[in-house]
């Protein structure tokens, strides 16, 4: 599986998404600078976390129109495999490729730490390596990761089974205990609407060593690659 990340000046999960991508996949990931007007032909383009050109005007909003979005939004369009992780969940929300927008966490606060978070469905080529109801505890490290749609744009990713991820307790229970940030309906990760884009604010990437204090994003990485080889 070929895969391409894009980075943009305060990107720094690069290397950690590299990692993960080459520990499941077995080949080294592309790396592409904002300013390149193409992607490399490849199987899944990746987006990782970080500080987009340090969010000082909106979070995702300067990195959204940077040149080499045009062609990952124009091969998104096309069927092309798109993951964007915590700060890219953000750019991908201002594309237009996925609905909604990620504002300040509810308190106000920076958090980072690892939460829970429940499966919602295996049935897309992200999750097709985890199972439904699974709780996964991964890292999150954000300021800006309090998820916000309409209530009828809820409802349609709600119906349409458009939601990934939600937070959650250790039990999966889905409630007000596991959600660091205030986001809607405890919404974590969301598709488009034919799921070849998927955006999630936690870090799997971080989570696929032991040394990193588990292994719970691995799943993920693994399924992917399986998906699209």
């Amino acid at each position: 599986m070929k895969s391409a990340i894009i980075l943009f000046p305060g990107t720094n999960r690069e290397q950690d998404m590299r990692a993960a991508l080459r520990q499941s996949s077995g080949v080294d990931p592309y790396l592409i600078f904002h300013r390149e007007t193409a992607v490399p032909e490849v199987d899944l383009i990746v987006i990782p976390g970080g500080f987009a050109h340090g969010d000082y005007l909106r979070c995702g909003a300067m990195a959204a129109r940077s040149p080499v979005m045009r062609d990952v939004v124009a091969k998104a369009k096309r069927g092309v495999p798109v993951l964007g992780v915590c700060n890219a969940f953000q750019v991908l929300t201002e594309t237009g490729l996925l609905p909604g927008a990620l504002m300040r966490n509810a308190d106000l606060k920076f958090v980072c730490r690892n939460v829970d978070l429940r499966v919602e469905t295996s049935q897309s080529l992200f999750t097709s390596g985890l199972a439904e109801g699974q709780v996964m505890n991964v890292p999150v490290a954000h300021h800006d990761g309090n998820y916000f749609a309409d209530g009828a744009t809820l409802d349609r990713l709600e119906g349409e089974g458009r939601v990934a991820f939600r937070y959650c307790a250790p039990d999966g229970a889905v409630d007000g205990r596991g959600n660091p940030n205030g986001s809607a309906r405890n919404i974590a990760g969301i598709f488009n609407e034919t799921k070849n884009v998927l955006g999630m604010m936690p870090h799997p990437e971080d989570s696929v060593e032991p040394i990193q204090g588990g292994t719970d994003g691995r799943g993920l990485f693994d399924g992917i690659v399986r998906a699209l080889s």
